[in-house]
């Protein structure tokens, strides 16, 4: 059994939150109950992710999409009843976004990168004032078809994969989520490929145009590694029971 609060305090001193601007706000997001035995993970918090943490005998949920993203909003329609589930559960709720996204350990960036074999990773990415990616070098030059052929095995993806630079690809920038307007950051730093969750509809033509490699593997897929990697370390540390709430997602 843990302490919701030093499971919070915790967390925010690993991800440090206060060193990005966020829209999200990071932390604790609604107030359960203050014994945690058993934590559940999710990428986003919503109303079927919120119901299956729930059945699952979790104490907490943890996620990377909260709810609270700096905009007030009438408490009606499914932002009403996700509240509703949390609060006749019992739940807390916890979200962290880009503290995820940038954490050298156990960040989405950093562990796309390990996940595919890449070393010596370095900060890359700059956004909104930050850098919020990793960049890497592979041992020995991949092919395309066969980075894309890890991902779909290591998180259920279908990379959608555009082809126009060297065949033999060493060097990759990450980025997950929505971050297809630094693919041009990527080129310009000489990378062989960039690596995000979604394709904005210029993708195509610009790797065209700058003879330049892209893979997304949805927005979902690319921000599971983080959500997990953190599972492990809040696992161990407090030594309480973690389960992954995976709902598929495609985009």
């Amino acid at each position: 059994m843990a302490d919701r609060d030093k499971i919070v305090a915790f967390t925010d001193r690993y991800l440090d939150p206060g060193k990005i601007k966020d829209a999200s706000q990071n932390g604790l997001q609604a107030e359960g109950g203050a014994e945690v035995r058993k934590i559940a993970f999710g990428v986003s918090a919503s109303l079927e992710c919120i119901r299956r943490a729930a059945a699952c005998g979790a104490d907490m949920l943890i996620v990377h999409h909260g709810l609270l993203w700096g905009r007030s909003q009438p408490f009606s329609g499914p932002f009403k009843r996700k509240l509703e589930t949390l609060f006749k559960s019992g739940l807390s709720l916890a979200a962290w976004h880009l503290p995820l996204d940038r954490h050298p350990v156990c960040g989405n960036n950093a562990r796309l990168l390990k996940m595919l074999g890449a070393g010596n990773l370095k900060p890359f990415g700059a956004y909104d004032g930050a850098t919020i990616g990793f960049s890497g070098t592979f041992p020995g030059p991949l092919k395309l078809e066969d980075i894309a052929a890890a991902l779909a095995i290591k998180l259920d993806a279908e990379p959608l994969c555009f082809r126009f630079g060297t065949g033999k690809i060493r060097t990759v920038g990450a980025v997950s989520g929505g971050a297809a307007r630094l693919f041009e950051q990527a080129v310009a730093a000489g990378l062989d490929l960039y690596l995000t969750g979604e394709a904005g509809e210029f993708v195509q033509e610009y790797a065209r145009e700058s003879r330049a490699n892209f893979i997304s593997a949805g927005h979902y897929n690319s921000e599971k590694p983080g959500v997990m990697a953190l599972a492990e370390v809040l696992g161990k540390k407090f030594r309480v029971k973690t389960e992954f709430i995976d709902i598929p997602n495609p985009a």
